[in-house]
């Protein structure tokens, strides 16, 4: 009957550890929601209530990244039209988009990620590869992501 050393328990523990997924690919939302530049704004406020959530990638034809639009440009929209008593119909998103977009590395280790969503006060970034739109990764992402960590070294 053999006794297996503290330490060899120990190694192999580590050698589990690094198999466990932490980039940002394995958490990030590859299935989007996306927005077109010639969209209305008001299209835009519809999806995001029936889809629940807070905003989206803006990508054109290509599926290449040009903006991103959130509820806080739709509000902005809502007050402009109120104030100057303007139809709201006509207004698209390429006219309230955020035109410069900071992407994040699906390569990133999702800690890094999170202390970069804490510098930015940022609620989602996309992801990009070769040009084109490949998915999103959230705040929630990372805290589901540490859930599934738990428990696990935190290397």
């Amino acid at each position: 009957m053999g006794i297996k050393s503290f330490q060899g328990a120990r190694k192999q523990q580590q050698k589990e550890v690094e198999h466990i997924p932490v980039r940002v690919s394995d958490y990030m939302t590859k299935d989007l929601i996306t927005f077109k530049p010639e969209q209305t704004v008001e299209d835009v406020i519809h999806k995001l209530i029936s889809f629940k959530i807070s905003g989206g990638p803006v990508v054109n034809d290509n599926d290449e990244l040009v903006g991103i639009i959130s509820e806080g440009d739709c509000l902005k929209q809502i007050s402009d039209c109120r104030y100057y008593n303007m139809p709201m119909e006509q207004h698209t998103v390429e006219a309230r988009m955020i035109k410069d977009v900071e992407t994040i590395d699906g390569n990133m280790n999702i800690f890094d990620a999170a202390n970069k969503f804490l510098e930015s006060k940022r609620r989602r970034f996309p992801i990009v590869s070769n040009g084109k739109l490949v998915g999103q990764i959230s705040q929630k992402d990372i805290l589901k992501a540490a859930l599934k960590l738990k428990g696990h070294s935190w290397k």
